[in-house]
């Protein structure tokens, strides 16, 4: 059955500590009073037989017939002063008392029936009948298990009492951590739960608590980031959109001025309407948006695919596109094209003339694809390599507006990675930069994303 924990924790394992104290002083006593009744019950035996061979020995030693008298007047004084017994024999058809009187009360009394022979007739004996009178040991277990239920129910009274002041005592930590966490705020979210003090068993808790709050001040300042970042990019052409429909209105333009600003104001509204799509993109990714794909005999050739439509931005740049490797593996064909069409593109930006940027394709037996674009160029400095990834991020160099990049291209390439269970890696080694993605076979379906969100 299960067992409903009020609302108090504290009262819950006072009131349990206190019925299982009383449960086991219980069993104690039970098991006192058991064992004093066999102890009581053991020695009435003993009594009684002790009595009946006193008994027998007084009547084979004074049971003749001119001795009759004699026996009589020794078992009468034998039993003098024992109120506990009562001996009743049968001589010469006369029912015959020694002791008290008998209350014949079975509930009050022990009896036992016995033969002795009797030496006053040869071949003749007597019919005896020894009662024990039982009613001390009655009132002794009445009194034993009176006392007994009363130290179980004192000693739980006790045992609670101070467990209620233990449990309030080694509670006392989660008020502390109480009044902590009332504390916080998003004005002090860097603050935590202080650890020192704490028991080992609310240790974990206290440390998990304080992850989940990293995560959450993380979280938190690359959304303060994020919002400004967002803001940026965007100023530039609003401001831009702004400007331009402002001096339409203000001033009489002939037919191809007008043209020309609605060309632009088309291009600046393009470049909102991209940052919109790539930032529902990833809003799609970050609430645990999964891939499955189909098998794809080769790689490599999607790689080609992607390679041919950036060959002429690689011309002008001055660079040679190389595909390296080949493997056959289970992908999302549209997200795994736009990952590799970002890369490349990142890759071009920035590799010097004249060099070659090289697409590693390899996989393991252990369902692992991987992807790694390298270029020769100005180096990466160690501090802006795990920053790479982020959206809208941008090393110094290159923090200049640009209208053709926004700052996204390889937020949406970590994204398609973890939408194929995978992940991304960037490392810079004198002028060779190498980035990259690794993906899983997938190995169950989650949400998947249509089409036309991932060629966004």
């Amino acid at each position: 059955m299960a067992i409903k924990r009020p609302e108090s924790l504290r009262t819950w394992l006072s009131w349990w500590l206190a019925i299982q104290t009383f449960m086991a002083l219980s069993l104690v006593c039970v098991a006192v009073y058991y064992a004093t009744n066999l102890n009581l019950a053991r020695r009435q035996e003993a009594l009684i037989q002790q009595k009946v061979e006193v008994v027998r020995h007084v009547v084979e030693e004074n049971g003749a017939d001119d001795d009759a008298a004699r026996m009589r007047h020794k078992l009468e004084d034998f039993f003098y002063g024992r109120p506990e017994f009562t001996l009743v024999l049968e001589i010469d058809g006369q029912r015959v008392v020694f002791g008290n009187p008998i209350d014949n009360d079975p509930t009050r009394e022990r009896r036992i029936s016995f033969t002795l022979p009797y030496p006053g007739t040869p071949g003749d004996s007597l019919t005896a009948e020894l009662i024990l009178d039982i009613s001390d040991d009655i009132r002794l277990r009445k009194g034993l298990a009176g006392t007994l239920f009363a130290c179980a129910l004192f000693g739980a009274v006790v045992v609670a009492a101070m467990g209620t002041v233990t449990v309030r005592k080694a509670l006392a930590p989660l008020d502390s951590l109480v009044q902590q966490a009332a504390k916080l705020s998003p004005d002090r979210i860097g603050e935590r739960l202080n650890e020192k003090g704490q028991a080992r068993e609310i240790l974990p808790l206290v440390r998990q608590f304080n992850a989940v709050l990293q995560r959450l001040e993380r979280a938190y300042v690359q959304m303060e980031g994020f919002n400004a970042d967002v803001a940026h990019e965007m100023r530039t052409p609003l401001t831009t959109l702004i400007g331009e429909t402002e001096l339409a209105l203000h001033k009489r333009l002939d037919q191809e001025e007008l043209l020309d600003i609605l060309g632009s104001n088309l291009e600046e509204l393009q470049r909102l309407s991209s940052i919109v799509k790539d930032m529902l993109f990833l809003s799609q990714a970050d609430r645990g948006a999964r891939v499955r794909g189909a098998w794809e005999p080769s790689v490599s050739a999607i790689v080609q695919e992607v390679s041919q439509y950036h060959e002429a931005e690689a011309l002008e740049a001055g660079v040679v596109l190389a595909v390296v490797g080949d493997a056959a593996f289970q992908i999302d064909r549209p997200l795994f094209q736009r990952a590799i069409s970002n890369l490349l593109s990142n890759a071009i930006r920035y590799a010097s003339a004249g060099s070659t940027i090289e697409i590693a394709i390899s996989s393991t037996a252990a369902g692992e694809l991987t992807v790694a674009v390298r270029n020769e160029g100005e180096p990466i400095s160690p501090e802006h390599l795990p920053r790479l990834f982020y959206r809208f991020y941008r090393s110094d160099s290159a923090r200049e507006f640009d209208a053709n990049h926004h700052g996204l291209g390889l937020a949406i390439v970590s994204a398609i990675a973890r939408m194929h269970g995978g992940d991304t890696f960037a490392r810079s080694s004198g002028r060779y930069t190498t980035i990259g993605f690794r993906t899983q076979v997938a190995e169950q379906q989650g949400r998947q994303i249509s089409d036309s969100d991932s060629i966004a």
